[in-house]
C-alpha cells in the first residue's frame, strides 16, 4: 500500500535523462521509489514535450507542434516563443484548481512561461538595447520576484545557459533559485527545469568519456531539489523530455527544395539571403530530427513528399493519415513532416554558397534563425583566437559600436548529439522516477503524457 500523499508535488525535469545517466542521487531516489520508461510524444523535443506532460494532449491537441514552427498570419517561422496562450488545452493545474481554487504553482524555467495562470513564473529574458547588445535578464511573475533573486544569486548565467560557453553554471542559478522560491513562497506544486545535460549530449555526444561526469553533476543539482523537497513533506516526480542518440549525418532538406525550385530566398547586400517564408511553395521548419515542411499549395503536396522519400538520412515522410496517426493533426503543422533516421538530424541552412549566408548565421541568434541550431554550442574552428575575437567585439558593444559576435560554424557537422525522432531503443526514452508517495502509471511503458495524470494525482487530484 502506498502512504498517503501530501498533496504538494516538485516536479524535476533533468532534459536528456535516460537510465544509463542516472547519477548516485537519482539511483537512489529511483531505488526508494520507482521508475518507467516512457514512450516519447513526436516530435521529442522539449517544448512539444513539456506541452503534452503539462496538458496530458499530444500535438495536435495542444498546439504545440516543435520548437517553433510556421505562423501563418505572419509568414514567419518564429522559435522559442514565451507566451503561454501558445499552449492549447488545459495545464495540469489549472485542472487541479477545479478542486483546489488556493494551489499555489510555481513554473521555474519551464518554456511557455510568460502570461500564464502559475502564481510564480521565472524564465531567460534578455534585454536588448538599441545599440545591439543583448544582456542577460529573467522575466519574473511576480515582478518583484526578479529583484529578489537576482540580489541573492546575482545576474542571471545567460550566456552558461547556451552559447559555446554552456556550462553547469546556469543550471546551479536555476536550482539555487528554485530553493529560494521554495523556501520563501511556498508553492504547492513546483516545475523545476534543469538543462545541463542537453547542451553536454549535444555537444559531445552521448558516447562521449566526459558525459558521465556531467551527469553526477546534474545529479547533484537535483539531489539538492529533493533534500529541500523532502524537508517540506512535498512528493518528488523526476522526468526527461527525450534521450539524445549519436548522430554522424547531416541532411539539409531546405537545399533540396531550393535546389528542386520550391524555396525563395530574398538577398539584401547588407544581410545576406534569407528565407522568403510567404513566397515559397515549400520550405521545411527544421528541429533537430523533425522538420515540418510547409507547402503553400495543397495540390503540391505529393510532389513535395515524393522529393523526400528514399532521401539518404529520411527515415519517414509523413503526409495525410500518416501525419495524423502521428498525432500532427493540426494548423501549425507541415502539411508535410520529415523523421529522421536515428543518426542523422536536420539543419536548417536554405543558402547554396556560404559567402551569400545570412550575417546572423555565424551568430548566436535563437529568434532570427528560421530553425533550430546546434552548431551556436560551437565555436567557429577556422578562428584562430577566438576568444580575442570576442573579447574585442564585446568591447566594441560596450563602447556603443554595432557589431556582431560572429564566432560560431556555418558548418553543423560537428554536433554529436540529437533527438526528436521515437527511438527503438527505450534506453533512450525519457524516464519519470517518482518517490513512493506517488501514485506510478498503470502502463509498465507508458506515453509521456501519463505525467499529466501522475502530478494531478499526486496533488490529491482524481486524474478521472
Amino acid at each position: 500500500m502506498l502512504p498517503a500523499m501530501t498533496g504538494r508535488v516538485l516536479v524535476i525535469d533533468v532534459v536528456g535523462l535516460v537510465p544509463a545517466l542516472l547519477g548516485p542521487r537519482l539511483a537512489e531516489f529511483a531505488a526508494d521509489g520507482w521508475q518507467r520508461a516512457c514512450r516519447p510524444v513526436f516530435p521529442a523535443v522539449t517544448c512539444t514535450a513539456q506541452a503534452s506532460m503539462l496538458t496530458g494532449l499530444l500535438p495536435e491537441g495542444h498546439g504545440v507542434v516543435g520548437n517553433g514552427w510556421y505562423f501563418h498570419d505572419l509568414s514567419e517561422v518564429l522559435f522559442w516563443r514565451q507566451s503561454n496562450r501558445l499552449v492549447q488545452g488545459s495545464k495540469v493545474w489549472e485542472t487541479a484548481r477545479l478542486s483546489r481554487p488556493d494551489l499555489r504553482v510555481a513554473k521555474m524555467f519551464w518554456w511557455f512561461n510568460m502570461y500564464s495562470s502559475a502564481d510564480i513564473a521565472v524564465t531567460p529574458r534578455p534585454e536588448y538595447p538599441a545599440d545591439g547588445r543583448k544582456i542577460p535578464g529573467i522575466y519574473t511573475q511576480p515582478y518583484e520576484l526578479r529583484e529578489r533573486l537576482e540580489r541573492r544569486l546575482g545576474p542571471f548565467p545567460l550566456f552558461k545557459f547556451w552559447g559555446p560557453a554552456a556550462d553547469i553554471d546556469a543550471t546551479r542559478w536555476i536550482t539555487d533559485a528554485c530553493l529560494d522560491v521554495l523556501e520563501h513562497d511556498e508553492p504547492d506544486l513546483m516545475l523545476a527545469y534543469l538543462p545541463h545535460l542537453d547542451y553536454v549530449l549535444q555537444r559531445e555526444g552521448p558516447d562521449h568519456a566526459l558525459v558521465q561526469e556531467h551527469a553526477r553533476q546534474v545529479d547533484t543539482e537535483a539531489g539538492r531539489l529533493i533534500d529541500a523537497a523532502r524537508e517540506r513533506d512535498m512528493e518528488v516526480l523526476v522526468v526527461s523530455e527525450y534521450g539524445i542518440g549519436p548522430v554522424s549525418r547531416v541532411v539539409f532538406p531546405n537545399r533540396v527544395l531550393r535546389e528542386a525550385g520550391w524555396l525563395g530566398v530574398l538577398w539584401q547586400a547588407s544581410v545576406g539571403e534569407t528565407l522568403d517564408a510567404g513566397a515559397s511553395r515549400a520550405f521545411a521548419v527544421c528541429d533537430h530530427q523533425v522538420a515540418h515542411v510547409y507547402v503553400a499549395r495543397p495540390d503540391d503536396v505529393p510532389a513535395v513528399a515524393a522529393l523526400f522519400d528514399g532521401l539518404p538520412g529520411v527515415r519517414r515522410v509523413l503526409c495525410g493519415a500518416e501525419r495524423a496517426a502521428a498525432g500532427l493533426e493540426h494548423a501549425r503543422a507541415g502539411q508535410v513532416v520529415l523523421e529522421s533516421e536515428p543518426d542523422a538530424w536536420f539543419a536548417y541552412p536554405y543558402w547554396l554558397d556560404d559567402g551569400r549566408a545570412p550575417d546572423f548565421a555565424p551568430t548566436v541568434d535563437i529568434h532570427r534563425k528560421p530553425g533550430y541550431d546546434p552548431a551556436e554550442l560551437f565555436l567557429d574552428p577556422a578562428i584562430r583566437h577566438p576568444k580575442l575575437r570576442i573579447a574585442s567585439r564585446l568591447v566594441r558593444k560596450k563602447l556603443g559600436f554595432r557589431t556582431l559576435l560572429d564566432v560560431i560554424p556555418l558548418d553543423p557537422t560537428p554536433v554529436a548529439g540529437s533527438h526528436g525522432h521515437v527511438p527503438d531503443d527505450e534506453g533512450l526514452w525519457p524516464v519519470a522516477i517518482g518517490s513512493a508517495g506517488l501514485r506510478p502509471p498503470r502502463d509498465e511503458r507508458p506515453s509521456l503524457t501519463a505525467v499529466h495524470d501522475v502530478i494531478l494525482d499526486g496533488l490529491g487530484v482524481d486524474p478521472g
